[in-house]
């Protein structure tokens, strides 16, 4: 199932990306990627000009306000605008990534559009507060 992962506006531009060397972050984003063979671990396809990018799964502790990474996963460009459709919105892709959402899922444009207000009001609560990000889980898996 494809499901929205909205990241708090006060953690914006903190990721694995901006958190390790370039070196560090091409070694483990080209491991992602060959794992999973190349095709996008939800929907099975592949970009157009890349077959897959690489996404951080986060785990959010709504009481601790801790922000928890729990692992990486291999995304085709279009299951990757729907997990960041805010972003997608903002660069004119909204209504791709609300289709693609539904498609993927089989739900009709409402069911897609639910989930969409659902993950914006989630992700408008957790904007309210700053966030602690844990990333050990990328140590322990890539020493």
């Amino acid at each position: 199932m494809l499901t929205i992962e909205l990241v708090p506006s006060t953690v914006w531009y903190t990721n694995l990306r901006s958190l390790l060397s370039q070196p560090d972050w091409d070694r483990i984003r080209r491991e992602c990627y060959r794992k999973a063979g190349y095709l996008c671990e939800v929907c099975g396809g592949k970009g157009p000009k890349w077959p897959v990018e690489c996404h951080e799964i986060w785990e959010f502790n709504d009481d601790q306000k801790t922000q928890t990474l729990t692992g990486l996963i291999a995304l085709c460009p279009d299951c990757h605008g729907v997990k960041h459709i805010g972003l997608s919105g903002k660069r004119g892709k909204g209504q791709e990534a609300r289709a693609h959402l539904a498609r993927v899922n089989n739900w009709t444009t409402q069911q897609a559009q639910a989930c969409i207000r659902s993950a914006f009001e989630v992700w408008e609560e957790r904007s309210e507060h700053e966030w602690d990000v844990d990333i050990s889980w990328v140590r322990q898996h890539f020493p």
